[in-house]
């Protein structure tokens, strides 16, 4: 890893699930985790673990990012490091009809705009905030690079299934602006990747009946079973660490094809 010991992190729902994983793989590496999150209990403990910062932050707060950069780089310095894993989740047909009383609805529109907030346009919030202060740092000894921004995007943004629109177009965002700020930052030495997950062991999602857990790892081609957090975290180190990886946007989903529903 290029990153020396002591360098800066920064990881946005960071207090569990892919964000923790990679919390901890970065301090294993003598990273200085810096952890964003709205669970405060979560989030204390494992800065705690880690010997790293905890701060509260809402990413649809500007305030709140602000706040949160600036306890950050208070305790450890100025990240050269941020890993973008805070967002959420919905389902919701566009529109549909009540199959008992026949009532017709749609999705309400402040319902798609929560969701875009927090996983796209939270996601560039942060990294926007964080790119640019790692403009103010000398690039890495023997290096042009001054930083280096993971985003999480997820396969629904290719394979969307039924009452995704909303999470599917966010993620689909995250991809699609991958690229132009790849070029945007490109003379300043700071680089952008995106991943985007298939079906993961996540705290959300290992809470669900063992029969449901069982066939969605009967659904992925090869390995049957469900991605772990600690492999994320590994893709995303590679990413960090591996110098020509830029502007790219990379499925980790054990070949999956995600269908309707």
């Amino acid at each position: 890893m290029q990153y020396p010991a002591g360098t800066c992190a920064v990881v946005t729902g960071g207090a569990s699930g892919l964000g923790a994983a990679t919390a901890r793989a970065l301090a294993a590496c003598g990273i200085k985790v810096a952890i964003f999150d709205m669970n405060s209990a979560a989030g204390t403990a494992l800065a705690g673990e880690l010997g790293g910062v905890f701060c509260r932050v809402d990413v649809t707060s500007e305030e709140q990012v602000d706040a949160g950069f600036a306890k950050a780089r208070a305790a450890l310095g100025q990240e050269r490091i941020l890993v973008n894993c805070a967002g959420v989740g919905s389902a919701f047909k566009t529109a549909a009809r009540d199959k008992q009383t026949g009532a017709i609805r749609h999705f309400p529109s402040d319902g798609f705009n929560s969701v875009i907030q927090v996983n796209l346009v939270g996601s560039f919030r942060c990294l926007a905030k964080s790119a640019a202060g790692m403009l103010s740092l000398a690039p890495l000894t023997g290096s042009d690079e001054r930083g280096v921004i993971i985003n999480t995007a997820s396969v629904a943004a290719e394979d969307g299934q039924i009452g995704q629109a909303a999470y599917a177009a966010s993620k689909a965002g995250i991809v699609g602006m991958t690229l132009p700020i790849a070029r945007d930052l490109m003379g300043e030495g700071i680089r952008i990747n995106t991943i985007m997950p298939g079906i993961f062991a996540t705290p959300l999602l290992m809470n669900l009946p063992a029969n449901v857990k069982d066939a969605l790892a009967a659904s992925i081609p090869f390995p049957k079973r469900l991605g772990s957090p600690e492999e994320y975290a590994a893709l995303a180190l590679h990413m960090i660490g591996n110098g020509y990886f830029n502007g790219a946007h990379v499925r980790l989903d054990g070949a999956i094809r995600m269908g309707p529903r």
